[in-house]
């Protein structure tokens, strides 16, 4: 009765928190590079961002990324003056994080339920693979997914394999997630359609991407509770 036949999700920032936990780590980051130097003149924020972005290549995704990233920027930006003591904090930073309990986002789990009844759901998350495979364990509701997959990046190559296996063109797939870069960008290329569901923070790595605000295929929310409907709309017009 509709084009579309399957609805991915995004895991991190559109079911369940993420992003806020790794900003506190990074203010208490902050805070110990600070003991060392001034932290504007540092440009410590920018530093840790440009750290990571080049390390993405090597390291992936995720908590384990960022902790090396950390700690290769506070070598570099205290002149290798910072202590084992302070390095063995930015590691302990990366344990707390691995081990912060799933906290689902208000209305994801009756907005995956409402839209599972229609259609096939598929989950999509990047990251690393134990930390990745643990939330969706503790998530409570990964039974409604036809399948999980927990890819190394979410680009227009990645989509494009996935739908190859499930023999689905792009026009009949929708995929809901907070991050343009990563969610709705390399979706729309394709000739797919998203569902854009801002979240208060976010990377700002995930924020570069070029998407219109009136693009054709795409829907921007504000929560999970306008999901239900946004996909009924979108299945109308593809229909």
């Amino acid at each position: 009765m509709t084009a579309i036949q399957l609805i991915g999700f995004d895991a991190d920032d559109t079911l369940w928190r993420s992003q806020d936990y790794f900003d506190d780590a990074q203010l208490e980051f902050e805070r110990i590079v600070g003991t060392y130097v001034d932290l504007r003149d540092a440009r410590v924020q920018e530093r840790l961002y440009e750290v990571e972005k080049r390390n993405i290549a090597l390291f992936g995704y995720g908590v384990k990324g960022m902790v090396l990233s950390m700690i290769e920027a506070a070598v570099d930006i205290t002149a290798q003056r910072i202590e084992a003591r302070d390095v063995h904090r930015i590691v302990e930073l990366g344990k707390a994080l691995l081990r912060h309990p799933v906290e689902l986002l208000p209305g994801v789990r009756e907005a995956v339920e409402a839209i599972a009844a229609d259609f096939d759901v598929v989950l999509i998350t990047k990251g690393d693979l134990f930390h990745q495979e643990a939330k969706v364990r503790q998530c409570g509701f990964a039974d409604l997914f036809r399948r999980i997959e927990i890819v190394s990046e979410k680009d227009a190559a990645t989509y494009a394999r996935l739908l190859d296996e499930f023999e689905l063109p792009a026009e009949r797939f929708v995929m809901v997630g907070n991050s343009l870069r990563s969610d709705i960008a390399p979706v729309l290329e394709l000739g797919g359609w998203g569902i854009h569901v801002p979240y208060h923070t976010t990377w700002g790595h995930e924020n570069e991407a070029d998407v219109a605000d009136d693009a054709p295929r795409l829907r921007r929310i504000a929560s999970a509770h306008e999901l239900p409907g946004a996909v009924r709309d979108l299945a109308a017009r593809a229909a």
